[in-house]
């Protein structure tokens, strides 16, 4: 399994390309549908599926006409649907973890709730797109609507007790990177440290 990052729009934004030969997923494509398509043309790749780790209008905007003109599914927790404002018809819904396949992928859902009601992560092989939930050394914002600091502790407990060798791709490259690993965040992540220490608390 392959992952690519493209990096685009105002707000340093990562959108993955996750591709096994010919097949592919897209997790949180926005702002530049042509740089996306383009990508996919390159590789000549047929695309399964595409997924948004939460419905922010910066992981979402303008995906809209790629699910278009692509007819594939977009994949969404139930509770960011409103959030996200995307056509419905155009969406496959889903509420709490589960694992979907397609194709050669298998794609766990890991509900982590805090940045939105409806944040999710995603597990694909040892690769987990985190979307504004966890970025190397810091976790997303808990002052928008929906956001919840105690869900993102909890959430950030949950992601810590993942294998140290997880390898994570935020939804952002803040500070230059996107990057880093469960275990190395568990040991340098201030947010992710404290959640644990305070876990009993929970």
């Amino acid at each position: 399994m392959n992952v690519d990052v493209l990096y685009l729009g105002p707000m340093d934004n990562c959108t993955y390309l996750v591709t096994e030969g010919t097949e592919a997923l897209l997790v949180d494509p926005a702002w530049d549908m042509t740089a996306v398509e383009q990508a996919l043309h390159r590789g000549n790749l047929s695309l399964l599926g595409v997924f948004f780790t939460h419905g922010h209008f910066d992981h979402v905007k303008f995906s809209q006409q790629l699910l278009e003109r692509t007819a594939v599914k977009g994949y969404l927790e139930e509770k960011d649907v409103a959030l996200a404002g995307l056509d419905v018809s155009l969406l496959h819904t889903y509420h709490g973890e589960q694992t979907f396949h397609l194709g050669p992928f298998d794609i766990h859902v890991i509900p982590t709730p805090g940045h939105t009601a409806g944040s999710v992560c995603l597990q694909i092989g040892t690769a987990l797109f985190t979307g504004d939930t966890l970025f190397p050394g810091a976790c997303g914002r808990v002052d928008l609507p929906s956001s919840n600091p105690r869900d993102m502790r909890q959430s950030l407990v949950k992601l810590a007790g993942l294998p140290e060798d997880t390898q994570i791709f935020a939804g952002h490259r803040y500070g230059g990177k996107c990057s880093s690993t469960i275990g190395y965040e568990r040991l340098k992540n201030p947010f992710m440290r404290n959640a644990l220490r305070d876990k009993e608390n929970l």
